[in-house]
């Protein structure tokens, strides 16, 4: 791959970037819709019950995977009820999880 190609491909990247970013405000210049106010109150209990279903869909019960993911789980319930913030609640569980099968419960 040459520079110019790497600099073109930079580019593109910054001008779709730009694009994506400025979209919602040219959309809604106005008053922000009320559909889009209830879509981000609800994403993140949907998302956190999707990646809830996914991490025990493939667990076998009696592996210690089934243990880290429960562990993890529990960490995500008392950080959202402590801090009321799904980032936190998803990280601090994510986290948690890849610790423990990855050093703990090897």
């Amino acid at each position: 791959m040459s520079n110019l190609h790497s600099i073109f491909l930079i580019i593109v990247m910054v001008i779709v970037t730009i694009t994506i970013r400025a979209t919602p405000f040219i959309i809604f210049k106005r008053k922000t819709p009320i559909w889009i106010i209830y879509l981000g109150q609800v994403f993140p209990y949907a998302i956190m019950t999707i990646l809830l279903i996914y991490s025990f869909k493939d667990i076998s019960y009696s592996s210690q995977r089934a243990v880290a993911a429960i562990i993890s789980c529990l960490l995500v319930f008392i950080l959202h009820k402590w801090r009321h913030s799904a980032v936190l609640s998803i990280l601090g569980g994510t986290a948690l999880y890849m610790i423990l099968v990855q050093t703990v419960l090897s």
